[in-house]
């Protein structure tokens, strides 16, 4: 059993701006040791000495810690509720130039599906999906926009045929999905909030964060949305403050600024 949690959150937090703290300790902890254990280092300190020196393995430590899991239209009867409802919701209420973030994006699967459910009602040209995520590497997939069979599973069939291209056991998303999508770093915990947002969709992130760091989002979200915008959370997620938080409950998952 490793010794020094503490010194080494301290330690990362210098080394990366990621605050462990606010993770669930038991859950993260495990995590992390199970990463230096498979890295054949013995303590906290020396690990913390080859991520601060080896760039690669700094990159490693940080994928692993953010835990990437994403995909296309995930939970589509979710998104379903966001193409039938709460679109033509927004578009009647603030006009057809939304201001929309994708939050902890991942490799692009999210944002990249909002444009193809949003291109039902507006010109492509004229959609634009902020899309940010703790983790360099997985932008850097997500600007590449090559995904497996697997991840595309639940986009809708017309969809596939007209914004996906085959390539060997992989397939592209295509240029014009990818123009509408602007893709930086950004760190929930402690970086600025994008303003005068219609629609922020963060889901099935917040899940790992301990209940003070989650309202703490929650609060930074809805700073973030104008009146009457929308955060759509994940399946695996609950608000169970969101009346204390400043929200209304407008359909399962999805919250209104009031």
């Amino acid at each position: 059993m490793l010794i020094g949690y503490e010194d080494f959150k301290k330690d990362i937090l210098g080394l990366t701006g990621i605050d462990l703290n606010a993770y669930r300790e038991n859950q993260m902890k495990r995590r992390i040791d199970t990463l230096i254990s498979r890295n054949q280092i013995n303590s906290y300190q020396e690990y913390v000495a080859l991520i601060r020196n080896d760039k690669e393995r700094y990159e490693q430590f940080v994928n692993f810690l953010t835990i990437n899991v994403s995909e296309f239209y995930r939970n589509p009867a979710q998104w379903d509720v966001l193409e039938r409802e709460v679109f033509p919701s927004l578009i009647r209420r603030f006009g057809k130039n939304l201001k929309i973030w994708s939050a902890a994006c991942s490799t692009g699967d999210e944002p990249y599906s909002l444009v193809m459910v949003l291109s039902k009602y507006l010109p492509l040209k004229q959609i634009k999906v902020i899309a940010t995520d703790i983790d360099r590497q997985v932008l850097e997939k997500a600007q590449i926009g090559l995904y497996n069979e697997k991840s595309i599973v639940s986009v809708p069939a017309d969809f596939k045929r007209k914004y996906f291209t085959k390539s060997g056991n992989f397939f592209q998303i295509s240029d014009e999905i990818k123009r509408q999508v602007e893709f930086s770093q950004h760190n929930l915990l402690k970086d600025p909030y994008p303003g005068g947002c219609q629609l922020i969709v963060c889901r099935n992130v917040l899940i790992y964060f301990t209940e003070d760091a989650k309202n703490t989002i929650y609060q930074k979200f809805h700073s973030a949305l104008v009146n009457g915008g929308i955060l759509f959370i994940g399946s695996t997620e609950q608000m169970i403050d969101f009346k204390r938080l400043g929200y209304e409950r407008k359909k399962a998952f999805f919250f209104q600024k009031g």
